[in-house]
């Protein structure tokens, strides 16, 4: 018998990945044959309703006579209005970042009293445990600093006491802890990664009483520790901003999963890391920068519409950008005339442009947006109402900080675990809740089992 050589690893991948190809596609049919809702989503673009929350709210449109009507975005933490809530405590001359969470927390905004003792409590919290960042960050550096956020995240178990204790003042203390040493683990992470992929030098900060964490968290990234007052009060703002989106949003929806099932904290909230870590959803900040990369450098006249209309046409096609067909920072699950978060972004964007000398940019930022609903009807031939999310313009704003695109999901998370901790917290305290368990229907046809000697 001729002796033949072994396969290489390669070789026999190939080979599982042309039978895996056979055997694995599922006709499209079947989708519309039982009324699937793909992505939880009714026909009509409407989410299938899972829940109920006095959390966070957002609206889009509404329905009239079975019909959906665009409106403006509006988006609500707890009823009050986000912009009413920035506005209030801008025009105070105060960060927002404690007393937001207290409010998604807590479901009420604190006196003043309450945000000072709150303030300190988390103040308290913020510094990691004793030989956290030597064994856990250290050690394990990761190129990808969410990776090694959601590894931290499920590290944290192992330095708690009574980390499956489900009190609710245990898991309030478990929550509050989280949301205070995030920034401090990003901060580690993105230090470590620059030491060890960036071949730079390794400064590491401990947080420092008394500072917002807009301003903490600034001081602890630089090496110098420096940063304005106009930094951290937009850091600030996008925080606040990132902070809930209702809970149906994927990371948010992700962690009531988990927790329905009665899990620890720790395990919830590394899953909605590992969520908002896709390009499709916190990603996507740093995907929109990345795609603007490519818009300046082939556009040879950002004032050309023509010229920037026939790349975006290209982006859509696939045959330009990252080749997803995707323009990023255009869209929306629900908002359809407009994304206040986006409204109230571009606006603070405008002027932070101006300043910095970044007016060219905002405006070819600006330029797709407006083109952008007009291309993407051209190519797959919709008349669907489009317009700039969120990620449009806090990549651009974070830019103008002369903060790092690896830090832009990072950032998003920072903002948004307050959001997961509250919706962990009222999924598990909600006694009429259940463990979380849809349904998907088997299309796969009954086959007998064929003993291996009889096997092709």
């Amino acid at each position: 018998m001729e002796h033949q050589e072994p396969l290489s690893p390669h070789e026999i991948l190939s080979s599982l990945c042309e039978n895996f190809s056979q055997y694995n596609q599922i006709d499209p049919v079947y989708y519309q044959k039982w009324d699937v809702k793909r992505g939880l989503r009714n026909a009509d673009g409407t989410g299938v309703v899972a829940g109920v929350t006095q959390i966070g709210n957002v609206r889009g449109y509404y329905i009239q006579d079975g019909e959906k009507v665009p409106m403006p975005g509006q988006l609500f933490y707890r009823g009050i209005a986000i912009t009413d809530l920035i506005q209030g405590f801008r025009d105070q001359g105060r960060f927002g970042f404690a007393e937001t969470t207290y409010l998604l927390l807590f479901g009420h905004l604190p006196n003043a009293r309450e945000l000072e003792e709150f303030s300190q409590l988390m103040d308290g919290f913020r510094a990691l445990p004793p030989g956290f960042t030597e064994d856990m960050i250290i050690k394990a550096p990761s190129p990808d600093i969410m990776n090694k956020l959601a590894r931290s995240v499920l590290a944290l178990y192992s330095y708690d006491e009574t980390p499956e204790n489900s009190g609710l003042e245990n898991e309030l203390y478990h929550a509050l802890q989280l949301i205070a040493r995030v920034p401090t683990i990003v901060a580690h992470a993105f230090a470590v990664k620059r030491h060890y992929y960036d071949d730079e030098s390794l400064y590491l900060h401990r947080p420092k009483p008394g500072l917002s964490l807009a301003e903490d968290f600034l001081r602890s990234i630089r090496p110098d520790n420096q940063y304005t007052e106009m930094e951290a009060r937009l850091l600030d703002l996008c925080l606040v901003l990132h902070m809930e989106h209702g809970g149906g949003n994927n990371s948010a929806f992700a962690c009531r999963v988990l927790s329905s099932a009665g899990t620890d904290i720790y395990s919830s909230i590394a899953a909605a890391v590992g969520s908002l870590k896709g390009p499709r959803h916190g990603g996507a900040n740093k995907k929109v920068m990345e795609m603007f990369g490519y818009i300046e450098e082939n556009v040879a006249d950002w004032t050309d519409e023509d010229q920037v209309a026939a790349y975006l046409e290209k982006i859509a096609r696939k045959q330009a950008g990252d080749g997803s067909g995707l323009i990023y920072g255009m869209g929306h699950a629900i908002y359809t005339l407009s994304d206040p978060r986006a409204v109230l972004l571009k606006d603070f964007a405008r002027k932070v442009a101006e300043q910095k000398g970044y007016s060219q940019e905002f405006e070819l930022f600006e330029t797709v947006e407006r083109l952008t609903p007009a291309v993407l009807s051209k190519v797959r031939g919709e008349n669907k109402r489009i317009c700039a999310n969120v990620d449009m313009y806090s990549g651009l704003v974070y830019k103008m900080m002369n903060i790092p695109p690896e830090l832009y999901t990072p950032l998003f998370a920072i903002a948004r675990v307050v959001g997961w901790c509250a919706h962990r917290i009222e999924e598990v305290y909600n006694p009429g809740n259940k463990i979380i368990r849809p349904a998907y229907r088997a299309v796969m046809p009954d086959v007998a089992y064929v003993p291996l000697e009889k096997r092709p």
